[in-house]
């Protein structure tokens, strides 16, 4: 292209050129099916658009699935799974990129989805929901069946014709899709259901559940092997038979349930007992019972025989008693007499004791007894209150010896300070104290005077004692 040339070309903007290339790809590429291996796949973005890559040994493409899309899908999308994606290219302006918007995602073949099996199955086994601990056991024969399945199809007619057949029993059906989208969530909501119906509520908790599917191929039993399957079944609180495709097809389900049946008729099977045989072993055990018995009671027959033979006979038993009896018989009247004798003479010998004189003078006796004694009794309370008045006289005579009152009578006087306590000296005055004197006729209240008490020091002698000629 000569210079002028490239002069007279269009001038374009980024965003025009960028529009320009969307629309080429977009034309071109409309809808394309690639096969890849996903890379970078990290679970959906907080949007829910999904964003990963596709890549294979010589090239890599951007792919992204929105939200909406990315809840349809039947396969969700596994880090290293290889797929078939269908979908359109287009570009993406922000980073001058092209990419497929994908529409919908296959595993490219079998050997991808058993890969992906496989990679599930270790992770969940390492959650620990595959644990032969957490299995629980089948009740011995159930009230109410759950089941947990097509409402059409040959499984449901299979397990109530069995059950019929075993041990009539109420059986549940929640109705849900076993193949396609949704399918697994049907599914768990149906195992979370049963969960969580009240053990006295107007529909019956089943007793035991059982989750049925007829054969088919890996695809179609996909559903049983989404994690929120397993994770169900795992949770049930109630114990979970799985009977999923034919004997050879094995689901996740399969590890997470607690007893896996080869189909469901044989599930049917593991849920309730043949009602025959229970009457059948019902009678043989109480005819064994019965024998058991029988053979007891002649044991103990035998035993009781054997004892009664080492026993003595009644007459042994009760000779000797019987001997000893006749003799205290024969003794008891002669014993009577004798004892009726020997009271008798007791009763004339105090009966001797007790005559009117006898009494009359023990009665004087007494009298004068107690006319002794009252005489005694007032001649020691005189004496003892007489000693009592000469020792209070003397008691009195002390008291009047010690008490400053007699002091005060020969002309002496108390003084005491405003609260009562006696003042012994003069320095313990100051001027102005309020002062108590008492008299051997009376009280005085007075004012301590500073000049008196000076006179008072002034006309002492030397040591400070008054002098006696004033």
């Amino acid at each position: 292209m000569t210079e002028a040339a490239r002069l007279n070309v269009v001038e374009l903007t980024v965003s025009e050129v960028s529009q320009a290339l969307k629309r080429t790809v977009e034309d071109n590429f409309s809808y394309v099916r690639v096969r890849g291996e996903i890379s970078g796949y990290r679970g959906p973005h907080s949007s829910g658009h999904a964003y990963f890559a596709i890549k294979d040994e010589g090239a890599r493409l951007d792919a992204v699935v929105w939200k909406g899309v990315l809840n349809r899908l039947r396969f969700k999308p596994e880090e290293g799974l290889e797929v078939v994606v269908t979908g359109k290219i287009t570009t993406y302006p922000g980073r001058s990129n092209y990419q497929i918007v994908i529409e919908s995602l296959e595993p490219a073949g079998a050997g991808a989805l058993m890969m992906l099996l496989e990679e599930r199955k270790r992770k969940l086994a390492a959650e620990g929901l595959f644990d032969e601990a957490r299995k629980q056991l089948l009740p011995f024969l159930p009230r109410v069946v759950g089941v947990v399945t097509s409402p059409t199809g040959a499984v449901i007619r299979d397990i109530l014709h069995r059950v019929s057949d075993r041990f009539p029993r109420q059986v549940l059906v929640w109705p849900v899709r076993v193949q396609g989208d949704g399918a697994a969530e049907e599914i768990a909501a149906a195992i979370e259901g049963f969960n969580a119906l009240p053990e006295d509520g107007d529909i019956p908790r089943p007793d035991i559940l059982i989750v049925a599917r007829g054969g088919g191929s890996l695809e179609d039993l996909w559903c049983f092997n989404e994690e929120i399957v397993v994770r169900a079944a795992a949770a049930s609180m109630i114990p979970l038979i799985s009977a999923v495709g034919h004997e050879t097809d094995i689901t996740l389900i399969d590890f997470a349930s607690d007893r896996r049946a080869p189909t469901p008729t044989a599930a049917a099977e593991m849920a309730v007992p043949v009602r025959s045989e229970l009457l059948m072993r019902i009678a043989t055990q109480a005819r064994r019972a019965q024998a058991c018995w029988l053979r007891g009671q002649e044991a103990r027959r035998t035993e009781l025989r054997a004892a009664a033979r080492a026993l003595p006979s009644l007459d042994n038993l009760l000779a000797v008693p019987r001997q000893r009896l006749d003799a205290a018989a024969d003794r008891l009247p002669r014993a009577l007499r004798a004892n009726a004798q020997v009271h008798h003479r007791q009763f004339d010998r105090i009966a001797g004791r007790l005559s009117p004189q006898l009494l009359g003078t023990r009665l004087v006796r007494c009298r004068e007894w107690i006319a002794t004694l009252t005489q005694r009794a007032a001649l020691s309370r005189k004496v003892y209150f007489e000693r009592r008045h000469i020792r209070l006289e003397s008691a009195e005579k002390l008291l009047n010896a010690f008490s400053y009152r007699a002091v005060l009578s020969r002309g002496f006087a108390l003084v005491r300070d405003g609260k009562g306590f006696p003042l012994r000296a003069s320095s313990e005055v100051t001027p102005g104290m309020s002062l108590d004197i008492e008299f051997a006729d009376g009280r005085v209240s007075a004012t301590a005077d500073k000049e008196a008490r000076t006179k008072s020091k002034t006309r002492g002698g030397p040591s400070g004692q008054g002098s006696l000629f004033g």
